[in-house]
């Protein structure tokens, strides 16, 4: 709050010095080569697949469990959507396997796609190289599993010293493993992991890529991030480490409740530690039971994808079997940094007893 105040009080609400301050608390944290900070998730997206060099009808792949204002995206820049399912009823995001099986349904008379657009469903994180080793160029939405590196975690800010080695160098090898996306899409809406009340970061990892994202960086005011968001997101970076911590308390609590259930849960791969954006069940009950169930406890469990491509409708069952499935059958249960002890124990009594 006095982050937003000063910048209010300074009368720097709109664009300016905050975004700036703002992008290189970032550099220190991510180690990209160069970012932007659009206003908005849609506006950095329709940035990233402009430099991409996409052109009208060019084909797009992406997951089913994608947020639905990417097509919005894709239609107004005239690009070709096609929906890929997710790995499976325990991994909500899409994986090699399911991008090469949708190439081959779909090869027949069609062009190839010019791009990839890889969200990180739920905060889970996909076996990026795997999917970049394609040759499609990949776009990666990080939104949700956003995660400091190893070395700002353990060690504070990296050291730059005089080495030479690049800034993705020298943030640590979880950031090196990550960092396969041409660009990749930092969101700060309410539902990211980090807000700001709306905008976002995109970044390029690689020099060669930033280079591109330069050429494309010259944005009217009305595209770029104010200055009373910037503030806010400033905060939550620095706040990051602690409140990622809290969360893992929290979901903790809520895992050894899960284990008393028949209800499912979702399981990270190639041993990158979940960052605990959210704690979804995916139940072998009805979810309307659940849900009133918890109504009546006065604990807000909420569909874990209403906000996809898939509950908008975009997506056909037949195609995408898995992600429907995920999608009528996924919950989340209430997570975040300030929910104190007393509730975390409601929720967690709740999880226990659930139908």
């Amino acid at each position: 709050m006095d982050a937003v105040l000063t910048a209010m009080v300074d009368d720097r609400i709109g664009p300016g010095k905050c975004s700036s301050v703002l992008l290189q608390t970032a550099k220190e944290q991510i180690g990209f080569d160069f970012a932007i900070a659009p206003r908005s998730p849609a506006a950095a997206l329709s940035v990233a697949l402009s430099a991409l060099g996409l052109v009208d009808g060019d084909i797009v792949l992406l997951s089913a469990l994608s947020p639905r204002y990417y097509l919005r995206v894709l239609t107004e820049l005239r690009l070709k959507p096609v929906y890929c399912d997710v790995s499976s009823l325990s991994f909500p995001c899409m994986g090699r396997e399911n991008i090469e099986k949708t190439l081959a349904m779909t090869q027949t008379g069609v062009s190839s796609p010019k791009a990839l657009l890889l969200h990180h469903t739920l905060g889970f994180v996909p076996d990026t190289a795997d999917i970049a080793a394609l040759g499609i160029p990949v776009i990666e939405d990080v939104s949700a599993s956003f995660r400091p590196p190893v070395s700002v975690r353990d060690e504070g800010t990296p050291d730059k010293g005089d080495s030479g080695d690049t800034e993705a160098e020298r943030a640590g090898p979880e950031t090196r493993e990550r960092a396969h996306g041409v660009f990749s899409l930092l969101g700060l809406e309410e539902r990211d992991l980090l807000t700001s009340g709306g905008g976002a970061i995109l970044f390029a990892m690689a020099r060669r890529d930033a280079s591109v994202l330069r050429d494309h960086s010259d944005l009217p005011p009305e595209y770029c991030l104010p200055d009373i968001n910037a503030s806010l997101a400033g905060v939550q970076f620095k706040e990051a480490e602690r409140n990622l911590a809290r969360r893992g308390e929290i979901a903790g609590i809520y895992t050894r409740a899960s284990l008393r259930t028949r209800h499912g849960r979702f399981l990270a791969l190639n041993g990158l530690p979940y960052n605990d954006y959210a704690f979804p069940l995916v139940l072998e009950s009805s979810v309307k039971d659940v849900m009133d169930y918890a109504r009546k406890k006065d604990i807000a469990v909420e569909r874990a994808f209403d906000y996809t491509l898939v509950a908008a409708g975009a997506v056909d069952s037949g195609t995408c079997p898995t992600s429907h499935s995920l999608a009528l059958r996924t919950v989340l249960f209430p997570l975040y940094p300030r929910l104190r002890s007393a509730e975390t124990e409601r929720v967690s009594k709740l999880i226990m007893t659930l139908p």
